[in-house]
């Protein structure tokens, strides 16, 4: 299978179009959402979507671990051996399904009565939409692997025709159900439909993808122990972040006042949002570095790598570097004055962490996809310790502003890690990185930096900020950017017709 630099930018368009488009549609509809249910029904429903966006966290990885396993066979050219990894998977996620929606049926009734604070009237009702969700488990574990393995074969485009849709879904059918009567249990219902239906057509996407899957399923005894010591990794890996990417606003909460939790997480998550960009990419390059480096294409794989880095820098660099001097104006204009006095400095920390922690989907996908799954597991282990010290000490010390200060620090020694562990594999050389990207987006961040901090000297205002940002984008169009790269964007904006795509330059399974 190949995997060119092309596909690779072609893919990440289609994964931030499928990423942006429900945002934008959810951004709209929820706010009618809330006004047809009622809060406290759109306070269950709140919930019904966390377990529908996190259910990733329960499955033990084992859709990341198809997408590996398949890209690594195709990578090899031995597609023989696909059909013994997916369908293993497929049959242990619907086991692990069947036995996490036996235990939810069972543990419902704690979890309504003891853990979650439901108003009087609505407990039956939560109650059966809970067990309803857990019935629909299998359903989102199997999707998880007939989406994978569709990923693992470059195959985004059908990817995010199905899952599009699925999540423009998410916000609308909760509004079809209001108009057509139904509680909030005949919502969940009209949502797990939509799940299945996603479920049934990727996985004749798969059939046609990939026909060697056209094989009576079947479980390979001898494939569990590997996949499962590889899943979970993964699985560990992100139970660690999810816990340690909320410690901080437990901390502060405990520590400060509710009120101090407000000015730090809304600036959080509106800075996180530009995590998009990464996410998109991120997808692309787990199946495409398994691939590569199963077909021992060393020099492909570090191209990659390199430019991978490069893109991150030069696409969202930006964005962090403008938060960064323009924080309390920002804050001003969207949240008030008020935010802007206690969040500037929370804002200018994040997006300083954040600014460094853009490129750890390079080294992180990159380490999974050559088999070392561990290393991130390992790291976070350690990092949640370290970590939940300082934000405690950060939280004591300096208020929301040191506890900004130690989750910079986090997100910025994550990212080293991993870049240095992939240095230190001996498969990725730092100087030839440095030399294809990574020195001159760092040098055009720090001249991009370096004009602002003149604009604002001079008292500029918009107009300096608007000419160092213009002034960015041209030298990072005709210096940072190599000829391949300014076509595809000249033929993404239409400004000269695309020559025809060469045959054969993407196998499709």
């Amino acid at each position: 299978m190949d995997v060119s630099h092309k596909l690779i930018v072609r893919n990440t368009a289609l994964n931030l179009f499928g990423l942006a488009v429900p945002l934008a549609v959810g951004f709209v509809t929820i706010p009618m959402v809330v006004r047809a249910l009622g809060t406290e029904r759109f306070g269950i429903l709140a919930l019904v979507w966390v377990v529908f966006g996190y259910f990733g966290l329960f499955d033990l990885g084992l859709g990341r671990t198809t997408t590996r396993y398949v890209a690594d066979s195709l990578g090899r050219g031995e597609s023989a051996r696909i059909p013994a990894y997916f369908w293993t998977t497929v049959l242990l996620q619907t086991a692990i399904g069947l036995a996490a929606a036996v235990l939810l049926q069972v543990s419902a009734p704690l979890i309504v009565r003891r853990f979650l604070n439901i108003p009087a009237g609505f407990e039956a009702e939560t109650l059966l939409t809970l067990r309803l969700v857990g019935w629909s488990l299998p359903v989102m574990f199997v999707s998880a692997s007939c989406r994978g393995a569709l990923e693992a074969a470059q195959r985004f485009d059908l990817v995010n025709a199905v899952k599009v849709p699925l999540n423009v879904m998410f916000y609308l059918l909760p509004l079809l159900g209001v108009a057509l009567g139904y509680s909030l249990p005949g919502i969940v219902i009209l949502l797990i439909l939509s799940r299945i239906a996603a479920l049934a057509v990727w996985a004749a996407m798969d059939l046609r993808v990939l026909p060697v899957l056209r094989t009576r399923p079947a479980l390979r005894r001898d494939l569990v122990r590997p996949l499962f010591s590889f899943s979970g990794w993964l699985g560990l890996s992100g139970i660690l972040y999810a816990v340690t990417t909320s410690i901080d606003r437990l901390v502060i909460g405990s520590l400060l006042t509710v009120e101090a939790v407000a000015y730090y997480s809304a600036p959080y998550e509106a800075i996180n949002r530009v995590g998009v960009v990464p996410g998109s990419l991120s997808m692309v390059l787990f199946p495409a570095f398994s691939a590569l480096d199963a077909g021992r294409r060393s020099e492909q794989v570090e191209s990659l790598f390199a430019r991978s880095v490069k893109f991150l820098l030069v696409s969202t660099g930006p964005i962090f570097v403008l938060l960064m001097f323009f924080a309390r104006d920002g804050l001003r204009l969207w949240l008030g004055p008020d935010f802007a006095a206690q969040s500037a400095f929370v804002v200018q920390a994040l997006a300083a962490g954040f600014l460094v922690n853009t490129v750890v989907a390079v080294p992180n996908n990159y380490l999974i996809g050559i088999g070392r799954v561990d290393v991130a597991p390992k790291y976070q282990a350690v990092e949640l310790v370290v970590f939940t010290a300082l934000i405690w000490a950060g939280a004591k010390l300096g208020g929301i502003g040191g506890v900004a200060a130690a989750s910079a620090l986090r997100l910025a020694a994550f990212s080293i890690f991993l870049m240095a562990v992939s240095f230190s594999s001996g498969r990725i050389r730092f100087d030839h990185v440095w030399k294809n990207g990574l020195g001159r987006a760092l040098a055009a961040l720090a001249l991009f930096a370096a004009g602002l901090a003149v604009s604002r000297a001079l008292g500029l205002g918009l107009w300096g900020a608007g000419a160092a940002s213009a002034g960015y984008a041209a030298a990072a169009y005709f210096l940072l950017l190599d000829d391949e790269e300014r076509g595809f964007i000249a033929r993404a904006l239409r400004l000269r017709r695309a020559p025809a795509e060469p045959a054969g330059t993407e196998e499709r399974g």
